[in-house]
């Protein structure tokens, strides 16, 4: 079950770090700073070149490898691919004291990154606490994206208003319960631009095959959905219920939707988003902890 935001998270964090620095850090970062963040409380670690000198622009320090002064931030922020996770923490285990940690990763569990953070003590492996698992999605990039979060139990209130504010600084956010929730959050928002995308794709390619010059093509796809998923955001009907209105009895719109029925477009789109969820599911399993 989501919950509502934690209200009035918009105070800049103090100290914050990134173990990568690409376009999702660069967004977070970019609405950060424009909240009022100092660049000079900002830390990363990314490998590549053109990213550290964008961020140097922003005068934000970053370096190649592990850095001490990464130890030094409130929150640290994990940014790298899911199957680069756990070699990415390994500087850090066992190093951590009370350091908020937020992943933005898709799959990769808090059990799992709990215990490679964690300190080895005798015959067992102390896990860390202080995780918040994330899934932004790439509108992020222009500030409008969506976020879905899971914190542990244990984990405090202030430190879930911490990982809110950075996250609210590139869009809206909502709480779950269940961290399994996370694996639909990706299918449904995470990859779900993609979705749209190749919609758009689809549109684009009919509007040239019935004549529509390249550009015209693009433009009308583009505004179409556009212009479709505003009124859907500012109306208080439902989207079946507006898709009703524009279906005419006999109409144009009509034909097209009972074609869509008639080779199951619908079910087909809502397989692949539980797929994609399934998808999440498995990587968890597959790059969690030994």
């Amino acid at each position: 079950m989501a919950s509502n935001a934690i209200v009035g998270a918009t105070v800049p964090t103090t100290k914050i770090a990134f173990i990568g620095g690409g376009n999702m850090s660069q967004a977070i970062l970019g609405g950060l700073l424009a909240r009022g963040q100092s660049p000079n409380d900002c830390f990363v670690i990314d490998p590549d070149e053109a990213a550290r000198a964008k961020l140097a622009e922003w005068g934000i320090a970053a370096t190649a490898v592990f850095d001490e002064r990464l130890l030094l931030a409130d929150s640290i922020v994990l940014a790298v691919k899911p199957q680069m996770m756990k070699a990415a923490l390994a500087p850090l285990a066992g190093r951590l004291t009370i350091q908020l940690v937020i992943s933005i990763a898709a799959g990769v569990s808090v059990d799992s990154m709990a215990y490679w953070l964690g300190a080895s003590g005798g015959s067992e492996r102390k896990k860390y606490e202080h995780i918040i698992r994330t899934m932004p999605n790439t509108p992020a990039l222009i500030h409008a994206g969506i976020t879905g979060l899971y914190a542990p139990p244990g984990v405090s209130l202030s430190e879930r208003a911490a990982a809110e504010n950075l996250l609210t600084a590139v869009g809206k956010t909502v709480w779950f319960e269940s961290e399994d929730m996370l694996n639909a959050v990706t299918a449904v928002s995470g990859s779900g631009p993609a979705y749209v995308f190749y919609l758009i794709e689809a549109l684009e390619t009919a509007a040239i095959e019935m004549g529509f010059s390249p550009n015209d093509a693009r433009l009308f796809a583009v505004e179409t959905f556009l212009g479709g998923a505003k009124l859907a955001a500012l109306s208080a009907e439902s989207p079946a219920e507006l898709r009703v209105k524009v279906t005419s009895r006999n109409g144009t719109t009509e034909r097209a939707i009972k074609y869509f029925e008639s080779v199951a477009l619908k079910s087909a789109f809502i397989d692949g988003v539980k797929a994609a969820c399934a998808r999440s599911r498995e990587l968890g399993e597959e790059l969690g902890k030994d």
